[in-house]
């Protein structure tokens, strides 16, 4: 299946999404004939070069989401053990939470597949945007932007599913990659970083306020990749800490981005692309809203303009009451809420009975209008702080910058600076940080998986992976480590070889 829906994306996906992405585009819409349109004779103008990469963008929307079915990005949520439903219908999410998943989970496949299409799509443009004749300083910035796409699908696939297939070129019914074997991990961690070197160096701003890839955020995504070949699968250790560092310090000292002041930052749409926020996946209201709004209310409650509440996914209790006293962030209206103004009078306020999910909760929506303008999240500057202070402390133990880049998170929460810790002490204090910083950003879980640790709420430590118990009983085994490969790719690719367990 994977060759199948590689093929069709090179056919008739990346034409499809040409008409449906506009930037650009005009010319190519004037064209009378467009039913002749090949991958042979399209890419002749350097507005072809724009769609073509506007098209590889596309993709990044598809996981996000929500409604009474649940959403793929939830199942990075509910994998943690941190997070609730109210819906019993989506049982997708019901599956991930109470660790009974299996190859048949929709949410797997729909990871799967969006990321595969990227990545046709990618190697299409990457084939042939270069014989475009076109002004050659903008073609480089778009083939560095379809080579931190295609890192960026390819980041995704190793850390859900382990080894995939690694396919670099168009694929057609001739190609030899039609039905693909798996690559280990080690040649696809070598090709993300590959594709983020040439990306951070072709050309493209430090900063791009139009949600576009910037040089900002391939060095941020790079500095990710590092973290993560330093820790599990790979090992690599301390060579690695330090190229996470590195990486990580250059986004610091470019002095480009900075934490927002408030929180409310996080989900106001005036602030999209901007300021803390290095790379985020790109939502219109009224055109292309997004879609989770509906996910992170409670149950028909009616809190909400929107006519669906559904309650698909708020915090397990357990985990916003092991926020240090004081947190700012666990604070009413900050990165969760338990109470709202009914959508029939606005004068009353209800307890909701759970913790919510506040900082995706886009309130003019809510209000009135039931179409978001929010972006997704997937870089902020704030996880490239701690990125450094995490691989810093690796490398060197605790100095004072590693400090300081925790600090800056702990400042705004208004807790006091960490300081006079043990290098083990400093460590799990940073690992709380993220779990506390980054969360219900799809973070946490691949944080799990690279460290084969999972945060023990009662306790404010972290335990072993394997044998750990979630708060509401079940226990994490080792085939949790990675989620199966979709049953509709095992039988359509004998090639293929399921992860362990499932």
């Amino acid at each position: 299946m994977t060759s199948i829906r590689m093929k069709t994306a090179t056919r008739w996906l990346f034409f499809a999404s040409l008409f449906l992405v506009g930037s650009a585009c005009s010319d190519f819409l004037a064209e009378s004939d467009k039913s002749n349109f090949t991958t042979d004779n399209y890419f002749t103008k350097p507005e072809h070069a724009t769609s073509a990469i506007n098209s590889i963008y596309d993709n990044l929307k598809t996981t996000t989401g929500g409604g009474f079915g649940g959403a793929p990005w939830m199942m990075l949520e509910f994998a943690t053990g941190l997070a609730n439903t109210e819906l019993g219908q989506a049982v997708n999410s019901l599956y991930v939470r109470n660790l009974t998943n299996t190859s048949d989970n929709e949410y797997s496949r729909v990871y799967w597949v969006s990321c595969y299409k990227g990545i046709a799509n990618a190697n299409l443009a990457i084939a042939r945007i270069p014989g475009i004749a076109m002004d050659e300083v903008a073609k480089k910035k778009a083939l560095g932007e379809a080579r931190f796409l295609r890192a960026y699908y390819y980041y995704t696939l190793v850390r859900l599913f382990g080894k995939v297939p690694l396919i670099l070129e168009p694929i057609d019914l001739n190609s030899p990659t039609l039905y693909p074997g798996q690559s280990d991990e080690e040649s696809i961690y070598k090709q993300i970083v590959d594709d983020l070197s040439v990306a951070e160096s072709s050309g493209l701003p430090f900063l791009d306020a139009s949600g576009r890839v910037s040089s900002g955020a391939a060095k941020s995504l790079l500095a990710s990749v590092y973290l993560t070949m330093a820790g599990y699968p790979l090992q690599k250790g301390a060579d690695y800490h330090k190229k996470a560092a590195d990486k990580a310090s250059e986004v610091i000292s470019s002095n480009q981005y900075s934490l927002f002041t408030t929180y409310d930052d996080l989900h106001n749409p005036a602030k999209k692309n901007l300021g803390e926020n290095i790379f985020m996946v790109q939502f219109t209201a009224n055109i292309q809203p997004s879609g989770w709004q509906t996910s992170i209310i409670p149950y028909n409650q009616g809190i909400s303009a929107y006519s669906d509440e559904t309650g698909a996914i708020f915090a397990q209790k357990e985990f916003v009451e092991s926020y240090e006293k004081g947190d700012m962030r666990a604070q009413e209206k900050q990165f969760y809420y338990r109470s709202y103004t009914l959508s029939n009078d606005r004068t009353k306020t209800i307890d909701l009975g759970g913790y919510y999910i506040y900082k995706h909760f886009d309130t003019q929506a809510h209000l009135t209008t039931t179409s978001s303008d929010l972006n997704w999240p997937l870089y902020r500057f704030a996880e490239v702080l701690l990125i450094y202070a995490e691989a810093a402390n690796e490398v060197s133990g605790p100095t004072t910058e590693a400090y300081e880049a925790v600090n800056k998170i702990r400042r705004r929460a208004k807790l006091p600076d960490l300081g006079g810790l043990t290098k083990e002490q400093l460590r799990e204090s940073i690992w709380r940080e993220r779990w506390y910083e980054l969360s219900f950003e799809n973070k946490t879980w691949f944080d799990m998986a690279r460290l084969r640790k999972a945060f023990n709420e009662s306790t404010r430590t972290f335990d072993d992976f394997v044998g750990h118990k979630f708060s509401y009983g079940p226990v994490l085994q080792e085939r949790e480590l990675l989620f199966p490969i979709p049953t509709a790719e095992i039988r359509n690719n004998t090639k293929l070889q399921q992860n362990k367990g499932y």
